[in-house]
């Protein structure tokens, strides 16, 4: 009989191709990767992805204590017989997950097998909305004859993962970059296999894709569920040509040599196999831990919980892709497929609260988050009231960190200063126990937390790869950034270097001098900057972490002003006036004053604090005020934040 498609993206879902040609799509609004806490009780999870009317397909996992992973459609629905679990062959079974929302899910108390809302135990979740040219859930009852499956992907499928709902069977995975003849195993080891009745020897099609005999994927009277990947489709972003899934290939270049994979996007989200071997499926994303430093991995196939290793035994995320080896874990030479998924938000933020963020503490001497109240990439934390360096982390970096003040090279955090896994949380980053730094007792602190967005801020870790000319650095800040700074992460006594791109000079953050028109940088635009490596001396080899903002309209302003020896209001185009502003002179010495509305910025009195110094908070001599466009200076009590002409300042401000 013939096979029925029995829900797709684009029917009940109301997203077809006309609303595609007319809505712009974006990365965060189909796909998320959410961290929370069992309660032992039932739990609202709020990922800001809507799936009770445009469907989709969660897949759960404990990090902690070794349960099944669980996964979840709305095609399917929810309840008895309905969560299928990667690493088994088992039939759907009673389900965790209770129901979708417009905004994500909910969960119950289940202890089975399949729990995924025990009592203090971690969590990974990662959601999938259904989206042309995105992802796409199909079901269908199985005929055990050679048929085609229509589909509403909307593009020809990177990849299709099958299961069979009603009795015990084994995942199988169709992947673009095998054979049509050939198939993968989700819940085994096992290399990539040859076998005609699994998918037919027919290469899927933007409408179709076929199935063969084989139990696994039709057999008559079975019942069967297909979780379909895009491909390199576009359909996001404001043209609605940018890519935001890839299913692609490597090959490994050899003992402890790297691969480059280029996507033209970072990831936030790689889903890995070794085709040629028998070896575990892999899985990394950005919350656990995928970065410069290491990668938290969890195995689709395994009911493990999560491990960390070096970075570089896996993947490490660029700019433009990500990077397999050195230490070549899967393989000196291994052909490996992967699944890669754009690393988010896309959209520009119109709100400076929705990617910055602000907050005064008191030191505990125990394990605790900082919070900025959304999901941030950096942080810097200054301790207002002891003489010690202002600490800057980033997710990107994982768990080194900077001081602004000092020329030291990126410092491994211990236990005392970051824990194990810093960024690992939702909102804000997770601090340790003693240290003068980021939590002692009875010490107090302010933090400055920044989200990565488009037009507001970015981050790059890059290595040196030259000592002649310059070095083109690709960004993913969308617009040419107006500040840089860097600063070398595994090279001692360099400086920080901030580069005011405007102004094409240089000058340095942990210090107090007057800018230097040697060695700007060059050739900044939308997509890269050139770093100036022949000027500077440095050595092939050194790592690099390199922090670019922009002006974006009503979240941020980077500019400059002339001094005029009174006051003056500096508009920044806001409406509800800057949070946060840092100063520094240029055309002279002078500190980096940095002013927030936590600790003032509503009379002249109120404090600074200074980035290029460990020096404590300075209480009475602020001259900074907020106003309602941006922010005013006064020299009447600090002259060196508002000389006379012609005294040259930059700045950089956030609402």
């Amino acid at each position: 009989m013939p096979l029925v498609q029995t829900r797709g993206a684009a029917s009940a879902q109301g997203f077809g191709e006309f609303a595609q040609a007319t809505v712009a799509n974006y990365i965060e609004e189909v796909f998320s990767c959410f961290l929370y806490t069992g309660n032992g009780s039932t739990q609202t999870i709020t990922n800001g992805i809507d799936l009770s009317t445009k469907g989709g397909m969660v897949w759960l996992k404990d990090r902690s204590s070794g349960q099944n992973h669980a996964l979840s459609d709305t095609v399917r629905g929810v309840g008895s017989s309905k969560q299928l679990q990667s690493n088994t062959t088992s039939a759907a079974t009673t389900d965790t997950l209770t129901g979708f929302t417009t905004s994500g899910f909910t969960l119950d108390a289940s202890f089975g097998l399949g729990a995924q809302n025990l009592n203090t135990v971690t969590y990974a979740s990662w959601t999938f909305r259904e989206q042309p040219k995105f992802f796409d859930i199909v079901t269908w009852s199985g005929s055990g004859i050679n048929t085609t499956i229509p589909h509403s992907l909307g593009a020809v499928p990177g990849s299709i993962i099958v299961k069979r709902t009603d009795t015990a069977a084994d995942w199988a995975v169709y992947h673009r970059s095998l054979a049509n003849t050939q198939y993968l195993v989700l819940n085994t080891t096992a290399a990539a296999a040859t076998g005609a009745t699994w998918w037919n020897s027919t290469t899927p099609t933007s409408a179709v894709f076929s199935v063969g005999t084989d139990a696994s994927v039709n057999a008559s009277g079975g019942t069967y569920v297909a979780y379909v990947f895009a491909h390199d489709a576009g359909g996001f972003g404001l043209t609605g040509t940018d890519n935001v899934i890839s299913c692609g290939t490597l090959t490994g270049s050899g003992a402890g040599v790297s691969t480059t994979v280029t996507l033209g996007y970072e990831p936030q989200f790689i889903i890995a196999k070794v085709t040629g071997a028998a070896q575990n499926w892999i899985m990394f994303d950005n919350m656990r831990g995928f970065d410069n430093t290491n990668a938290a991995r969890l195995f689709p196939n395994l009911a493990n919980a999560e491990s960390t290793v070096p970075a570089g035994n896996y993947f490490t995320p660029t700019a433009t892709g990500f990077v397999y080896g050195p230490g070549n874990s899967m393989g000196d030479t291994a052909n490996i497929i992967y699944i890669a998924i754009r690393r988010g938000p896309m959209k520009v933020p119109t709100l400076g609260t929705s990617v910055f963020g602000l907050s005064a503490r008191s030191g505990t001497g125990a394990n605790a988050t900082v919070t900025g109240g959304q999901t941030d990439d950096a942080v810097i934390i200054k301790n207002r009231g002891s003489a010690v360096g202002d600490l800057f982390a980033s997710r990107l970096t994982g768990t080194g960190y900077l001081e602004t003040s000092s020329t030291a090279a990126e410092v491994a955090a211990g236990a005392t200063i970051l824990q194990t896994n810093p960024w690992d949380v939702m909102d804000g980053v997770k601090v340790g126990t003693t240290s003068t730094i980021t939590n002692a007792s009875a010490n107090t602190y302010i933090n400055y937390l920044f989200r990565r967005a488009p037009g507001f801020f970015d981050e790059v870790c890059f290595t040196q790869t030259t000592t002649s000319g310059a070095q083109a650095i690709a960004h993913n800040l969308t617009v040419a950034p107006e500040l840089v700074i860097v600063k070398p992460r595994s090279q001692a006594s360099s400086s920080w270097e901030v580069f005011p791109v405007a102004l094409n000079n240089r000058l340095n953050l942990n210090a107090t001098t007057a800018a230097s028109t040697y060695a700007p940088l060059s050739s900044v635009t939308t997509t890269s900057f050139s770093y100036p490596m022949a000027d500077l001396g440095w050595s092939i080899g050194v790592t690099y972490v390199a922090y670019l903002f922009a002006t974006c309209a009503g979240v941020s302003k980077v500019g400059s002003y002339t001094g005029n020896g009174t006051t003056q209001t500096i508009d920044c185009g806001f409406t509800g006036g800057a949070r946060f502003v840092l100063i520094k002179r240029t055309d002279s010495t002078g500190d980096w004053y940095t002013y927030d509305t936590i600790r003032g910025m509503t009379v002249l009195t109120d404090p600074y604090l200074l980035l290029n110094s460990a020096v404590i908070e300075t209480a009475t001599l602020g001259s900074v005020t907020t106003v309602s466009t941006g922010f005013a200076v006064d020299n009447a009590i600090l002259a060196g934040i508002n000389a006379a002409s012609p005294a040259a300042y930059i700045f950089l401000a956030i609402a």
